[in-house]
């Protein structure tokens, strides 16, 4: 028996209780589906490769059954439970063996998004979705869209891939009037536009699109494919970024409910239909009706400056972010309110300290080639610090710019295959300075980063850690690499003599 999916688009939908529900994956979104799974009268077996104590001690606490082994072990565990449902954590390619056997089998494979949707209804009246995504910038936008929401009186929930999963949002006994959903590519290409209960947002944007995950996503195309879903039938306005062509086309592209507006956002002078900067204002002529002689003033460049959200890139982020919020009627004062009391989370073009004039500033964030040109775009000269995992991404075009640009002081190279990077800065730049740090120990790999770059630097460089690639070779998380590097700066400040770094 499979799950007739039309009878289950309600939390109170008779056809929950007793159901056989599979979920693959034991991390964060699995468990948060298992729990919902199971409070909503399910019988539910978890799969996955590895659990931590914890989750493994609540999943039987909260009667779930798990089973941990490799890709055929999983497969062979819901073989044997036989789910009616199965539902899938975001990170699992389409192709192993466990969604294959569910696609044989006929058993309907849902992700947590669609999920989270078909089940908003609990606490009532369902919320609002504004959704979220794009290469870069994802997170800084969720989170200062939240801020001019509440800053204007919403009961507004950040989620989703920003780490907390939509399905506990929904499930939050007061409920939502908005929920401000940032989508993964994963979560967006397990979203199934063809059935009729599908995420329908009030207000969605794409902010860039550059090559990334292609290692997962098989190609560009593809890649491009899932990003375009989050403008699927959207309602009320589609936000696009009037400097990225592709996300005006993804837009124009996209299935979206009649009446729906397509909206930019540029950091130039804006067009009727936009926001973006007149004369160092940020001002809507979107969301009035008097915008083709008239705009409206959000905030000024000059209060972004003093927030620490200047860089261009970041610039972009809150432009993006004011065209979903007034989208949804946000007033002009609480975007300039919300946006003057908004700090940027660490690890995004952080400054970290400064030493004999050279400034170090923490962008680990800077996860692929297309954040790391916005972050290299930010500063006059740079000793850069780049490498790690690639992603199967070309580093080649980041690089050949870069040593375009004439912003280059020097470069160190970390990873464990610096090679990508050392061969295109040895075609590229073949003037300018470059070391490679042995990969060594996780615990040496910043301290000798950041010596070196000390050797490259002069009075008035920038030390940049914008590594364009991810940092599981060595790391953590960016998070980690970026407090690696953060300590080794406040080391180096402390040898010099000179003051601590704040």
């Amino acid at each position: 028996m499979t799950a007739d999916l039309t009878a289950l688009t309600s939390w109170h939908a008779p056809a929950w209780r007793g159901l056989k529900a599979g979920v693959l994956g034991a991390a964060v979104v699995g468990f948060a589906a298992a729990d919902t799974l199971v409070e909503l009268g399910c019988e539910v077996l978890v799969v996955g490769e590895r659990a931590t104590e914890e989750r493994t001690t609540l999943l039987d606490v909260i009667g779930a059954r798990l089973a941990l082994g490799d890709a055929t072990a999983q497969r062979d565990a819901l073989e044997a439970f036989a789910p009616d449902l199965l539902v899938v954590s975001p990170g699992y390619h389409p192709d192993v063996p466990a969604l294959a056997w569910a696609a044989e089998a006929g058993v309907p494979v849902v992700g947590d998004v669609e999920l989270a949707w078909r089940l908003r209804d609990k606490t009532g009246a369902p919320a609002e979705w504004i959704t979220i995504t794009g290469t870069n910038g994802k997170t800084t936008t969720t989170q200062l869209t939240t801020a001019m929401l509440l800053q204007d009186g919403r009961r507004a929930r950040a989620c989703g891939n920003i780490g907390s999963p939509v399905l506990d949002a929904i499930r939050e006994p007061d409920g939502w009037d908005v929920l401000v959903v940032e989508l993964s590519s994963y979560q967006l290409h397990w979203l199934d536009q063809t059935r009729a209960e599908q995420v329908s947002p009030v207000a969605s944007v794409c902010l860039n699109i550059a090559d990334d995950h292609l290692d997962w996503h098989g190609s560009a195309e593809a890649y491009r494919a899932a990003k375009g879903k989050v403008y699927e039938r959207t309602r009320l306005a589609c936000v696009y970024n009037v400097e990225d062509a592709v996300t005006e086309q993804l837009v124009r592209d996209a299935d979206v409910v009649e009446g729906c507006r397509a909206v930019g956002f540029t950091r130039g002078v804006p067009r009727v239909s936009e926001v973006g900067i007149v004369e160092e204002v940020l001002v809507d002529r979107a969301f009035l009706e008097q915008r083709r002689t008239s705009a409206l003033e959000l905030t000024t460049v000059d209060a972004l400056h003093e927030a620490g959200l200047s860089a261009p890139h970041v610039v972009a982020d809150v432009l993006a972010a004011s065209a979903l919020a007034r989208a949804v009627g946000v007033e002009p004062r609480a975007i300039r309110d919300a946006l003057a009391a908004f700090r940027l989370d660490a690890h995004r073009i952080e400054p970290v300290g400064e030493v004999d004039g050279v400034r170090f500033v923490d962008d680990s964030k800077a996860t692929n080639p297309h954040a790391a040109a916005a972050s290299l775009a930010a500063f006059e000269r740079v000793v850069w610090i780049a490498g790690g995992l690639t992603k199967g991404v070309d580093v080649e075009p980041l690089v050949a710019a870069v040593a375009g640009s004439g912003r280059l002081s020097g470069a160190v190279v970390i990873g464990r295959d610096p090679s990508a990077f050392e061969q295109a800065l040895a075609r590229h730049a073949p003037g300018v300075p470059v070391v490679v740090v042995p990969h060594g120990e996780t615990g040496g790999v910043m301290p000798l980063a950041v010596e070196a770059a000390r050797t490259l630097a002069s009075d008035g460089d920038v030390v940049l850690l914008a590594p364009a690639a991810a940092s599981m070779d060595q790391f953590t998380d960016y998070a980690d690499r970026g407090a690696r590097f953060a300590a080794a700066v406040r080391d180096a400040i402390a040898g010099a003599g000179g003051p601590p770094a704040p």
